[in-house]
């Protein structure tokens, strides 16, 4: 395939022996004998190499030079600067504006063509070279894209596993992804939280949140699905899950200590039954002690869980778990989190209701 050659010089003559010596190798030729022009065919031809004159009316070559590579468009076409300037000062400047090289008039046809085949070569394998970082670029990002999904089914997966021992509706876990993402979105709305709720927040609050429950896996049977009220003794071991669930994922962790989302699933897991008012568990934080993803799906669960059968209790509506939160915030439930949640209540409920069971 040709390639294209501009060649700028306000002599003519100039253009004209070039064009011809040029296009006798092979090569495709636009001519422009003013800087403005110059501009005007490289923004439309992206040539992938120029010829340029520096002493010319008005605009000279440095200046052309120099508004080329002020263009992304047009900052990598390689500029060969020909001139009669034969100065060191000239040739310095000439480099210093973006030229690849520095021809000097009178020149000598047999070194323009070599030094113009040298130039296009580079251009050629730096372009090639450009494609093949783009396409490995791509190639990374596709497997990454990959392995983070395979983790994600896997967090996934285990939320489910530790979910099916004493849940008897399906998509808990579905629906509190859900519920957690639209009260995160919520808040970022608000002022006092731009800075903490950003992207990265909601969508590591969305994966992470099946992780609340994670620690039940180490609940023996006998407690977690015990139709009636729990002994003293058995509440005990059941408030134990919190703690157990989060230091497993802390073993994790401490091998992946950059994985955010992991982090944010300690945060959730230890601190999701704690209590605004400091009367939770297990550690008995209180208000903002409690961190803002647990704060989060500390309501989302109550809410999901009042409205499901469980084994120990029938479900109950939206307005009776809407009320109840309602009735609990600043108590059990952090204020602003309520709120949201209040200013959503038809939305979720709407949810609820598609993806019951």
């Amino acid at each position: 395939m040709a390639e294209t050659i501009l060649v700028v010089d306000d002599m003519r003559a100039n253009c004209e022996l070039l064009q011809k010596i040029l296009q006798r190798d092979g090569h495709r030729v636009a001519m422009a004998t003013s800087g403005a022009e110059a501009l005007e065919l490289a923004r439309q031809l992206m040539p992938d190499l120029a010829l340029l004159d520096v002493d010319m009316p008005g605009m000279d070559g440095y200046e052309v030079c120099e508004r080329l590579q002020l263009l992304p468009a047009t900052r990598g076409i390689p500029v060969i600067f020909i001139s009669a300037l034969a100065g060191v000062v000239d040739k310095v400047k000439a480099f210093a504006k973006g030229g690849v090289d520095y021809i000097t008039k009178p020149f000598d046809m047999s070194e323009v063509r070599a030094r113009v085949e040298i130039h296009l070569k580079i251009h050629r394998l730096t372009k090639q070279l450009e494609r093949h970082n783009s396409d490995l670029e791509s190639l990374v990002r596709e497997k990454m894209a990959e392995i983070s999904a395979a983790q994600l089914a896997t967090i996934f997966a285990l939320a489910r596993l530790a979910e099916s021992r004493d849940y008897e509706t399906g998509r808990h876990i579905e629906r509190v992804q859900v519920f957690c993402r639209m009260i995160a979105e919520r808040l970022r709305q608000r002022r006092e939280y731009a800075d903490q709720v950003d992207p990265a927040f909601i969508e590591n609050i969305y994966h992470a949140s099946p992780l609340h429950d994670i620690g039940k896996v180490a609940i023996p049977d006998r407690i977690l699905c015990k139709p009636g009220p729990l002994t003293d003794e058995e509440l005990a071991i059941f408030k134990t899950h919190p703690t157990r669930g989060a230091d497993t994922l802390r073993d994790v962790v401490a091998r992946y200590p950059r994985n955010a989302l992991l982090r944010m699933g300690i945060d959730i897991a230890s601190s999701h039954h704690e209590h605004w008012n400091g009367a939770g568990y297990p550690k008995g934080l209180q208000g903002a002690q409690i961190p803002l993803a647990a704060r989060i799906m500390a309501v989302v669960d109550v809410y999901d869980a009042m409205r499901s059968k469980r084994c120990y209790k029938p479900p109950y509506s939206h307005d009776v778990a809407r009320s109840f939160i309602a009735g609990n915030a600043g108590q059990q439930f952090a204020p602003d989190v309520v709120e949201a949640f209040l200013e959503l209540e038809d939305h979720i409920r709407q949810v609820w209701d598609q993806m019951e069971g």
